[in-house]
C-alpha cells in the first residue's frame, strides 16, 4: 500500500514527502488534484518564459532603418536567444531536484525580470549592436524554463497520463510565443513602431504575478533527488541522442520558425512590420494549441507511429513552401508554412510522449516490474528530457542561421527550406528504423523481478511508446 501523501515545510518551501502516481487509488483520491494544481501554475510560468524567450522575434519588428541593423543582423539577434536558451536547458533540468519544483519555478520566473527590464532600458536607436546581442542572449533564461517545467510535471503524473499532461504543459508554454507576437501587433497597430517599451510594460508585472502564484500554490516533491548517475546513464544511452535528433525536427522547427516567421515575410515578400506582425502569430498559436493533441494521440496510438506520419506530412508541407517560395505566391506560402507550424506542434507532443515510454520499455526489458520499473522510467526519462530539450532548442538556432545564410547568399529562403526537407526525410527514416521496424517479441528474463542481470536484458518493444 502506498504511504499517505504528507506535506512538510523544510528548506523554505512546501514539500510533499511521498508521491506514487502509479497507484490508482492514490491518484484518484488525492494525486490527480495536487498534480493538476501544479500543472496549472507550471503552465503560467512557462508561458511567460516562452514569451520572454521569443521577445526578440517581436523587438526586431520595431527596428526600422534608424537602428542600423540589416536583415542578416536581425536573424542573428533572434538566434542568440535560441542558443542560450538551449544551453541553459541542461542545468535547468537538474535544478528541479536540487531546489524543488515549486522553489525553482519561483526562482526561474524571477530571472525573467532581467532580460525584460534590461530590454526596456536599451531598446532605442543609437544602441550598439553588441549591446543588443548581449540583451538578446539574456532572454535565453526563458528557454531554460521549459526544461525545468517539463521535468517537474513529468514527476507528478503516471505514465498513462504523461502524453496529455506534458502536452498541455508544453503547449500552454508554447502559446507564449504567439501571445507576445499579438501584443507586439497591438502595440505597432495602435502606438506605432516607435514604442517597443510598451511590450515590456505588459510583461514585467506579469512576471511578478507568476512568481507570487507559484510560491503560493505549487509544491516540491521530496522523492525527486539530484541523481548525477541518472544524468550520466541518460547521456550514455543511444536513445537520448536519437530522440534529440527527432526533437530537433519537431520542436527545433517550431521555435526556429516562430522566431524567424516575421523576418521571412519582410525579406521574402516585402511585408511591412505591421503586415508581418499581423500574420506571425497564427502559426505559433495553432502549433501550440495542437501540441496536447499530439500527446493524446501518442497515448492512444503510440508516439512512434504518430511521429513517423507527422514527419512525412512535414516533408509534404515543406515541398509546398518550396514551390510557393519559387513562385513568389504569398497565399500558398502561408498555407504551407502554417501547416508546418501545426505539424511541428503535433510532433512535439508525440515525440515527448515517446521519452518516458522508451525508458519504461527498457525497464521491462531489464526484468523490472511494478514500482521498480516505474521508478527507473521516471529517473532516466527525467534526466533525458533536459538533454533532449536542449538539443531540440538548438535546432531552432540552426533554422535561424540557415535562413540568415540563405537570404545573405540567395536573397531567398528557398535553399533553407530545401535543407529542412532533407532533414525531415532523415527523421522519418530514423523513426521507422529504430522504433517501428521489426519489433521483436521478448523472451523471459532470467533475473528476478526487481533485480537486473545484464545477461537477462532483452530487446525492448518500442512500437507503442
Amino acid at each position: 500500500m502506498t504511504a499517505p501523501t504528507t506535506t512538510a515545510v523544510r528548506k523554505g518551501g512546501r514539500w510533499i514527502e511521498q508521491w506514487d502516481p502509479e497507484d490508482e487509488s492514490f491518484w484518484r483520491e488525492k494525486g490527480e488534484r495536487i498534480a493538476t494544481r501544479n500543472l496549472v501554475f507550471s503552465i503560467l510560468s512557462e508561458h511567460i518564459g516562452f514569451s520572454i524567450w521569443s521577445l526578440w522575434s517581436v523587438m526586431v519588428l520595431f527596428m526600422g532603418p534608424e537602428y542600423g541593423v540589416d536583415a542578416a543582423g536581425k536573424f542573428f539577434l533572434v538566434a542568440m536567444g535560441t542558443l542560450v536558451g538551449g544551453v541553459l536547458r541542461v542545468p535547468y533540468t537538474f535544478a528541479v531536484a536540487r531546489f524543488g519544483g515549486r522553489n525553482w519555478t519561483v526562482i526561474s520566473a524571477g530571472l525573467l525580470l532581467v532580460p525584460a527590464v534590461v530590454a526596456a532600458v536599451v531598446m532605442e536607436p543609437g544602441t550598439s549592436y553588441t549591446t543588443f546581442m548581449v540583451v538578446a542572449a539574456l532572454t535565453g533564461v526563458g528557454g531554460g524554463n521549459f526544461a525545468s517545467s517539463m521535468t517537474n510535471i513529468n514527476s507528478f503524473y503516471p505514465l498513462r497520463k504523461k502524453g496529455w499532461a506534458l502536452g498541455l504543459n508544453a503547449g500552454g508554454g508554447n502559446i507564449g510565443v504567439p501571445v507576445i507576437q499579438l501584443i507586439g501587433l497591438l502595440v505597432i497597430g495602435t502606438a506605432g513602431a516607435a514604442q517597443p517599451r510598451l511590450v515590456l510594460a505588459v510583461y514585467i508585472p506579469l512576471i511578478v504575478v507568476a512568481m507570487v502564484l507559484s510560491a503560493l500554490f505549487m509544491d516540491n516533491l521530496a522523492p525527486v533527488r539530484n541523481d548525477s548517475g541518472a544524468a550520466r546513464e541518460a547521456a550514455r544511452d543511444a536513445h537520448t541522442w536519437i530522440m534529440s535528433l527527432l526533437y530537433i525536427g519537431t520542436f527545433g522547427s517550431f521555435i526556429g520558425y516562430s522566431f524567424a516567421f516575421g523576418l521571412v515575410l519582410q525579406n521574402q515578400f516585402d511585408r511591412t512590420p505591421l503586415q508581418a506582425a499581423s500574420l506571425t502569430f497564427i502559426g505559433p498559436l495553432l502549433g501550440s494549441l495542437i501540441r496536447p493533441v499530439g500527446g493524446r494521440l501518442a497515448d492512444t496510438h503510440g508516439g512512434a507511429r504518430i511521429t513517423l506520419w507527422n514527419f512525412a506530412a512535414m516533408a509534404v508541407a515543406t515541398l509546398v513552401v518550396v514551390y510557393a517560395s519559387a513562385q513568389k505566391s504569398l497565399p500558398v506560402f502561408l498555407l504551407g508554412f502554417i501547416a508546418l507550424f501545426v505539424l511541428s506542434g503535433l510532433g512535439n507532443g508525440s515525440t515527448f510522449k515517446m521519452i518516458p515510454g522508451i525508458f519504461q520499455a527498457k525497464a521491462v526489458a531489464r526484468g523490472l516490474t511494478g514500482a521498480a520499473a516505474a521508478s527507473y522510467g521516471r529517473r532516466l526519462s527525467g534526466a533525458a528530457m533536459g538533454l533532449i530539450g536542449a538539443v531540440g532548442a538548438l535546432g531552432g538556432l540552426g533554422i535561424n542561421l540557415a535562413f540568415r545564410e540563405s537570404f545573405a547568399s540567395a536573397h531567398s529562403g528557398t535553399p533553407a527550406f530545401v535543407s529542412f526537407l532533407a532533414f525531415y526525410a532523415l527523421c522519418s527514416a530514423v523513426t521507422w528504423a529504430v522504433y517501428l521496424r521489426g519489433d521483436r517479441p521478448a523472451t523471459a528474463p532470467a533475473a528476478g523481478p526487481d533485480t537486473h542481470d545484464p545477461r537477462s536484458e532483452r530487446q525492448p518493444a518500442y512500437a507503442d511508446v
